[in-house]
């Protein structure tokens, strides 16, 4: 049985508080980055130790954004949003609180859990809500919430960092965050429909050991070039590849009833969007981690400064999201994508640029032409993706859509801090010095990420919007 809501609701209130929302929990995906050396000092832990911050992190939300398909097909909207927002509060109060480190990433778990179900939930309400010659510009705020809010992180980390204890990281959000769950729990409606749907307890399992596996591998990547890995990276890669592979012949096995229905893949413009998003992510967030150690360690300046620097980028992605929302809907993608995409490439081929004598001006204008870029492509992807889709799977799209996007950051950050890392001891078997080295390194790591960003430059010019009608 299915259930919505009879009484007329503006889908603007709606996703306007859901946006908030997801703004808030996702600025806490990449808020700690800054604060690393902080917490090494505090709790007396090693440099593999304290990256548990942020593995275990995108860990938990390649774990649980698998299953929102599964939960917002079965329950309501606004007792989903009640329920992630309680989780996240209260992971942000634990970790605010946390005596030891094992309590911190305590914190930071539960914290991720509520993060993983709001970006699923918003997207799929915009999709349910919107019509399509609407949805670019609603989008288009999503596209924001997705692109501002990791850049915003380290900007907002650093600003606090350089004034107040780490812990307010978490205790300057914990309000906002009680606020918007307040502000949710009374105006947000039930606009969804809901069914009855078995949970396939074997394939959240191998969705579990899949993702996770392949994320820690991705990660434990980038630790086994620096020397401190904990584990093997082919351990979890295998085991993350293995059950992945048994876990997608599960779902094509259950049809209909499949926990993750991956049959969207069978939609050429989803399946494409994926590749598009995928590689462009991947460049932006390996540039996230790369750019804020250059900043630091390279031309000597601090935290505050590099989270500064970050902000102009993060802000123009923001505001730039609403705008290409109204032109995808008056002119639709590809007009956005050739040149947001040519535009992206700019601003990473101008980064391979970087020495240790580069200006910070300079470092600031081609991270714009990156953000401004990247900013164009999002939007217009996640709603030509989506469109393409039946009503029925909007769910499953925006889970995995959500999923491959934290893939996507592990496997870009894993990229450049490999790369970086290898080309640094090369370097320095070669008897530079050790800054000289790790320029080296970070010079390589951005060379990558201007090839990632050639992809989406090929790719826009054969991209095709289809959005999906029903047959006759």
């Amino acid at each position: 049985m299915s259930s919505t809501t009879t009484a007329p609701v503006s889908p603007f209130r709606v996703i306007g508080i859901l946006s908030v929302a997801a703004f808030v929990v996702i600025l806490n995906e990449t808020i700690m980055s800054v604060a690393l050396p902080r917490l090494m000092d505090e709790f007396n832990i090693t440099e593999a130790t304290v990256q548990w911050v942020t593995t275990a992190f995108m860990l938990t939300m390649a774990v649980v954004i698998p299953t929102t398909g599964w939960i917002l097909t079965r329950f309501h909207l606004r007792n989903v949003y009640v329920v992630a927002m309680l989780i996240f509060t209260a992971g942000t109060l634990v970790a605010a609180l946390a005596p030891t480190f094992l309590v911190l990433v305590m914190g930071r778990v539960v914290q991720a859990i509520g993060t993983a179900i709001m970006m699923p939930l918003l997207m799929t309400t915009v999709m349910n809500m919107v019509p399509f010659e609407k949805r670019g510009r609603t989008m288009g705020i999503v596209g924001m919430v997705i692109s501002a809010a990791p850049a915003l992180g380290p900007t907002t980390g650093g600003i606090i960092l350089e004034h107040l204890d780490w812990r307010w990281m978490f205790w300057a959000v914990l309000p906002i965050a009680v606020l918007v769950l307040l502000v949710g729990r009374l105006m947000l409606s039930n606009v969804t429909e809901t069914r009855y749907m078995k949970l396939d307890v074997v394939s959240v399992i191998l969705s579990a050991l899949g993702f996770s596996g392949l994320i820690y591998g991705l990660s434990s990547l980038g630790e086994t070039a620096r020397g401190v890995a904990q584990v093997p990276f082919w351990i979890p890669l295998i085991i993350g590849a293995v059950s992945l592979i048994i876990f997608v012949l599960r779902q094509l096995a259950l049809r209909d009833n499949a926990f993750l229905n991956i049959r969207v893949f069978a939609v050429p413009t989803y399946t494409f969007g994926m590749v598009l998003m995928i590689t462009s992510n991947m460049a932006m967030f390996g540039t996230f981690i790369v750019l804020p150690i250059y900043i630091q360690q390279v031309l000597g300046f601090d935290a505050q400064v590099a989270g500064l620097v970050m902000l102009p980028s993060g802000v123009l992605m923001g505001v730039l999201g609403i705008f290409v929302g109204r032109i995808f809907d008056a002119v639709g993608a590809r007009p956005l994508l050739i040149p947001g995409s040519i535009i992206g490439a700019c601003g990473m081929w101008g980064m391979v640029t970087l020495d240790a004598t580069t200006p910070l001006w300079s470092v600031i204008f081609w991270n714009i032409l990156m953000a401004v870029g990247i900013g164009m492509l999002m939007g217009p992807i996640m709603t030509s993706a989506l469109s393409s889709l039946p009503g029925s799977l909007y769910q499953h799209g925006s889970a995995i859509f959500s999923t491959l996007q934290q893939v996507a950051a592990a496997g870009g950050t894993a990229l450049y801090i490999t790369v970086m890392s290898v080309a640094a001891v090369v370097g320095a078997g070669r008897g530079e010095e050790p800054l000289a080295a790790q320029m080296t390194g970070m010079h390589n790591a951005l060379i990558w990420g201007a090839l990632l960003m050639l992809i989406p430059v090929v790719g826009s010019f054969f991209f095709k919007a289809k959005p999906y009608t029903e047959k006759a």
